[in-house]
């Protein structure tokens, strides 16, 4: 191997991957290490800081392995870049020890202190000043918590001894042996304490938030020179971290989200549905969040965000508790075997509605059941709420930017389902480009990485890497289909 390389870091909730890319954007070596998660009581989410850092070296370790017996040459390694998961927090002292467990982003503790935030009427200015949502998921109502219930961190906060950052500033912090405490515009952007116009920590809401004395990193853009590591001594010699990304701006970035209207939507277990929309912030009306995409050292693009409660869970529920099938990979055929639902809607509310309804108090409903209905009329309709939820979070973000989708790229387990895709291209009258990647978080970071390294030289040679991407075009039924979401419509205004 004589091409130039980057080492990427996914940095995710369930594991660590890490992925060795060449110069053309291919992987060409990877390791992965599970990484524990600790969901206790309370609704409380929490992992080992320390056991975070070890995950990360185990992955490292393990893909450096595989990239020296597939005969890689270390030295040729140019550079590295992280992704991470993006609202968990650690907490830790001037001697780098933490000061209490990684608080996940999935954790719920902070619900209080939400509705409080509430009361006291902050929500509009928070949301003028972060995009954000006052929501327990960001890391900023996490870090009140703490500072309110654990008196080691609310004397370190007083004393002016506590630093706080999410996993990346963690990583790096590790990684350098403490010389480099920084973050990213994206990582920023998701701790309620960040200024969308600014691009620097807000003031006036870290003192809103009784926070004031706490240590930030400095905020820098995603691709940029970071520090220097030989992660533990698994290298001779130091590599430069020339990348920090949260894991879905990382993943719209490896799939190409370089320009407004190009939106990317990972089916999985819910939906992250993030689209760019240029150079300027806006604020939504509908139930978005708005956040910094990418960024590079010329200049920073802005992106709005909205979460699908249920995707992948819906069909998971029609297995495990209804009975409907062996093995989701059924549902493709049984949904083609009916030729159309029949009028039957499936509302997947099992946790509620996330964006753009946000009514957390709907439950699940099938609507439009007769005597000529089988169970591959619930599967086709549970298969088609997936794209309906879709296009949903589109129209809205198109109405709170006024730029249109120009096509939609995927990613996740559900992207293996040709209904789904194509009713999806149909829906939405757009192409739909599937990269058939699973590791695009981390080729996103590759790619930032690159970008500042010379392994990659522009934005505009990107573009040309991982051409055999699959595109589905719209096809015939797309009249039908656009019927049938009206239909789709007036069940989700049915309260039942």
């Amino acid at each position: 191997m004589t091409s130039s390389f980057v080492l990427a870091i996914d940095q995710g909730t369930s594991s660590t991957k890490t992925v060795i890319f060449d110069e053309n954007g291919k992987a060409i070596a990877s390791g992965s290490e599970p990484l524990l998660t600790l969901y206790l009581d309370g609704g409380y989410v929490e992992q080992d800081p320390e056991g975070i850092y070890e995950n990360v070296l185990l992955s490292v370790e393990k893909c450096l392995t595989d990239f020296k017996e597939k005969g890689g040459l270390i030295a040729n390694i140019k550079s590295c870049g992280i992704s991470n998961q993006r609202e968990t927090l650690v907490i830790w002292n001037e001697n780098g020890k933490p000061l209490h467990p990684a608080v996940v982003w999935q954790c719920k503790r902070s619900t209080a202190i939400c509705e409080r935030l509430k009361v006291d009427g902050l929500e509009s200015i928070i949301r003028k000043k972060t995009g954000l949502l006052i929501d327990p998921y960001f890391s900023g109502t996490k870090v009140m918590w703490l500072n309110e219930n654990n008196n080691e961190i609310r004397k370190a906060i007083l004393a002016g001894k506590a630093y706080f950052g999410t996993i990346d500033t963690w990583l790096l912090y590790k990684l350098t042996n403490g010389n480099s405490y920084l973050t990213d515009h994206t990582n920023a952007s998701r701790t309620l304490f960040f200024n969308l116009e600014t691009l620097f920590w807000d003031d006036e809401l870290i003192k809103n938030f009784g926070l004031t004395g706490l240590h930030l990193p400095v905020i820098q853009s995603s691709s940029g020179y970071f520090g220097s590591t030989n992660f533990n001594g698994l290298l001779e010699n130091e590599l430069e971290i020339t990348a920090m990304i949260g894991d879905s701006h990382a993943a719209a970035f490896g799939e190409g989200c370089f320009a407004p209207g190009i939106a990317k939507a990972t089916m999985g277990t819910g939906s992250s549905i993030l689209m760019n929309i240029g150079k300027e912030p806006k604020e939504s009306q509908q139930g978005m969040v708005t956040t910094v995409g990418w960024s590079t050292e010329t200049h920073v693009e802005y992106a709005l965000e909205g979460v699908i409660v249920s995707c992948g869970s819906t069909i998971e529920w029609l297995k495990n508790n209804l009975g409907l099938f062996q093995n989701s990979k059924q549902t493709e055929e049984m949904a083609n075997e009916v030729g159309n639902s029949n009028g039957v809607y499936l509302i997947p509310a099992f946790s509620g509605l996330g964006a753009p309804y946000w009514d957390m108090n709907r439950k699940a409903s099938i609507t439009g059941l007769t005597f000529d209905c089988n169970k591959n009329h619930i599967v086709r309709a549970a298969l088609e709420s997936i794209p309906y939820q879709i296009k949903d979070v589109i129209t809205a973000m198109e109405s709170d930017t006024g730029i249109f989708l120009q096509e939609l790229q995927i990613d996740g387990g559900l992207t293996s389902n040709r209904f789904v895709v194509q009713f999806l291209s149909n829906l939405l009258e757009k192409p739909v480009v599937n990269l058939g990647l699973p590791e695009v978080s981390a080729l996103g970071a590759a790619y930032l990485s690159g970008l500042k390294s010379g392994v990659y030289n522009s934005i505009d040679y990107l573009k040309t890497l991982n051409s055999d991407k699959k595109i589905v075009q719209p096809d015939e039924n797309s009249e039908k289909v656009k019927t049938n979401y009206l239909g789709w419509q007036e069940a989700v205004a049915l309260r039942i």
